[in-house]
């Protein structure tokens, strides 16, 4: 169940005290939001990390004002992790006038508003009850845009004011309100995702063919989303993992076979070559499974060839001894040097360095007793049922996987949300089934 509400302090708060409860929220939210995206981070995992923040969080609330204030004083830096504190205070004590403050830093920053959203999908759906209809019917854009994703996050359909945000002359607004249609199971609101296939911003007729593809569309929609799926740009991983479970196996291998020729003339450190990687994991195809292996001698490629390896196998290297050394020469990713030209995050951060040998007998020994010519999902043949085990055993990336690959297999049930609060996602979890 949830953390329990804070109670008030019988003693005044010691400030030094309160200050290490917000510094500590705002760091332990920025881990979150790289766990809940992490290759090697389970559930239960990510319940151990959201009890903490829930503690830290519950000290600032126990604190009272002075929790308030310090979360206030440290906007001073407004990143996401200091504006997610300050919100999730400011949601919990109904304060309007803090959290419009905060609602228009958030439409000036991109990471602002990252971390306000997020204190949306954190605090419970009773905390919102009169703030999100607040927003729905602000005229502000920006504000309605927020609304919309809270509703999202919660699994709580606006109603008409979603119908209406999907006209609106905000193009931002347009594609929150069409990314919410898909992932909420809005079955009525499938024509409105077609039509908005045609939109003259990107954005929208990416959300456009995402929500119309879970919506049930497998045709215009596909080719939308198999376009973007190879450009270079934040959206494609999205596009090719939707494309690739939502297709049937022969079509899916098609479209891999286009992404192994425009690979061949690449470098292997290229972008089209770790997206073929990755294609390969999805499509399950074992016929691949010599080939990813191969792979795991390349330093730029093993690791993500490991993953792709484990996604289709579902064996897990470190569980079953198959993990070698650091490999010479790979890419040690970003350091504490700011004139560094690698700013960025490892993207295969979390992924253990597989041994090829070892994987290689493993694989000849048996590999799980896996035949061709079927996609394979973590070890099992693919189907809803083992995409409901997944959710509750795998690790995050391929709980985001199994939760596309449930709501494709069960068109209006909505998209579970595999980043909400760990408490939230095990209750769902605990009497969820395959209909």
């Amino acid at each position: 169940m949830d953390p329990a509400h804070a109670t008030a302090p019988s003693r005044p708060p010691i400030t030094l005290v309160v200050q290490q409860h917000a510094e500590e929220s705002a760091v332990l939210r920025q881990v979150r939001s790289v766990l809940v995206r992490a290759p090697h981070v389970r559930l239960n995992q990510l319940r151990r990390l959201d009890d903490r923040l829930a503690a830290q969080l519950d000290g600032l609330a126990v604190a009272g004002a002075a929790g308030a204030a310090c979360c206030q004083a440290a906007l001073a830096r407004p990143e996401a992790g200091e504006l997610f504190t300050a919100a999730v205070r400011a949601i919990e004590d109904r304060d309007d006038d803090a959290l419009d403050r905060l609602l228009a830093i958030a439409a000036a920053l991109p990471a602002a508003r990252r971390g306000v959203l997020s204190a949306f999908g954190w605090v419970s759906s009773a905390h919102l009850q009169g703030i999100a209809r607040r927003l729905l019917g602000s005229a502000e854009p920006a504000w309605r845009d927020i609304g919309i994703a809270a509703c999202r996050m919660h699994h709580a359909d606006p109603g008409p004011l979603l119908d209406a945000a999907l006209q609106d002359p905000d193009t931002g607004l347009r594609a929150t309100a069409l990314r919410a249609a898909g992932e909420l199971g809005r079955l009525d609101l499938l024509p409105a995702a077609r039509a908005a296939m045609a939109d003259d911003a990107p954005e929208v007729v990416f959300w456009a063919a995402w929500s119309a593809c879970l919506l049930g569309d497998r045709h215009a929609a596909l080719k939308v989303l198999g376009f973007a799926a190879q450009q270079d740009d934040g959206l494609a991983p999205r596009a090719l993992a939707l494309v690739l479970s939502a297709s049937d196996f022969e079509p899916a291998r098609e479209l891999v076979r286009g992404l192994s020729q425009l690979a061949q003339s690449q470098a292997p450190t290229a972008a089209p070559q770790r997206r073929l990687v990755r294609a390969v994991g999805l499509l399950g195809d074992v016929q691949f499974v010599p080939w990813l292996i191969e792979l795991m001698a390349q330093p730029a490629l093993a690791r993500l060839a490991g993953e792709s390896f484990s996604l289709i196998t579902g064996a897990d290297l470190s569980r079953a001894d198959l993990e070698g050394e650091t490999m010479p020469g790979a890419d040690a990713g970003p350091d504490d040097n700011p004139a560094a030209s690698a700013v960025a995050l490892d993207e295969d951060e979390g992924l253990p360095w597989p041994d090829a040998s070892r994987v290689l007998r493993w694989w000849q020994a048996g590999g799980g007793g896996l035949v061709t010519g079927q996609r394979c999902f973590v070890g099992r043949p693919a189907s809803a049922d083992s995409a409901l085990q997944v959710l509750r055993d795998g690790l995050q990336r391929q709980r985001g996987l199994a939760a596309l690959t449930l709501c494709l297999a069960q068109p209006g049930k909505g998209l579970f949300p595999v980043a909400a609060p760990a408490w939230r996602q095990q209750r769902a979890l605990a009497t969820a089934q395959v209909e």
